[in-house]
């Protein structure tokens, strides 16, 4: 028995440890960031860094500003999310509730194999196919935000169907039993009744999307143009916040690499607020589900 006990206590703080070097490698991170970008705000205020379009860090009067980055990053993510979020939506919606033992297990393995996919695959494939379709219906060279749009739509199109078919199956089975029994059709079942009980879950997975679009570089620098510019409408050249620092890291120093550190504490500060609407998100979601399965 004393034995055991050890034992038990034993694997119990290794278990501890490993969850506190979680913790502890995010609250690095952190610091990190924070300690290494935060001396810009001596020379440039933070106005003007978050809300100028001049990127000129080796300038003899150099600007700091990265609203071009942040806007470049807005459209893209959101134009993604406006391709995704339909066809990841019915096609979770068909995993779980329509298709057969044999389609969902070829879906399946097609979805979890877009998953596996690494990043610079899905930019030769943009490079290969996307800008040569974006180049014949918007002109210009094909690099551009419709291209790195449409190639981010596809790579977060696994974190929404997955979501999506894993909150409709986590749902109680009386609520479409009740709902046939009333005399619903099977459609009408899952637009009136699964899809409002399934929203936040399903509202998770399109943020833990718009997380992922947000943070990818090389799949949006290979296709997106890269230009330090506004976009200018689905034909304009773009550069993100990650393509920035990616971009200018090799031969950064002083401020101009301070500045690298200062924009990954804003896409920090993104990724930080998605996740935290996540988690609302999916304890409003279990809290529905607990109400409905009292109820």
């Amino acid at each position: 028995m004393v034995k055991r006990r050890l034992f038990e206590r034993g694997v119990e703080k290794v278990l501890f440890a490993c969850a506190f070097l979680s913790v502890a490698a995010v609250l690095f991170i952190t610091v990190f960031l924070f300690q290494r970008g935060i001396p810009l705000f001596r020379k440039v205020s933070v106005l003007e860094f978050l809300f100028s379009t001049r990127w000129e860090p080796t300038a003899e009067n150099p600007g700091y500003g990265i609203l071009s980055f942040i806007l470049g990053s807005l459209w893209v993510t959101l134009l993604s999310l406006v391709i995704a979020v339909p066809v990841g939506l019915s096609a979770g919606i068909y995993l779980a509730e329509l298709s057969d033992k044999r389609s969902s297990t070829a879906i399946r393995s097609a979805v979890e194999l877009l998953a596996g996919i690494p990043s610079v695959v899905y930019g030769l494939f943009g490079i290969a196919v996307i800008t040569t379709i974006s180049r014949t219906v918007f002109g210009g060279s094909g690099y551009n935000v419709a291209s790195a749009a449409l190639v981010l739509s596809i790579m977060t199109l696994p974190t929404i169907i997955n979501i999506t078919e894993v909150s409709l199956r986590a749902l109680p089975r009386e609520l479409k039993e009740g709902s046939l029994a009333l005399g619903a059709t099977h459609w009408q079942t899952i637009v009136k009744v699964l899809l409002p009980a399934a929203r936040s879950g399903i509202l998770a997975g399109v943020i833990l999307g718009m997380g992922r679009a947000i943070g990818e570089t090389m799949a949006v620098l290979m296709v997106g143009g890269n230009a330090p510019i506004p976009p200018e409408g689905l034909s304009g050249m773009v550069r993100t916040l990650t393509m920035n620092i990616i971009t200018d890291m090799s031969y950064a120093v002083g401020d101009h690499l301070t500045s690298l550190f200062t924009t990954g504490i804003v896409l920090f500060l993104f990724i930080l607020i998605l996740n935290l609407i996540v988690q609302l998100a999916l304890k409003s979601s279990i809290s529905g589900i607990e109400g409905d399965t009292g109820a």
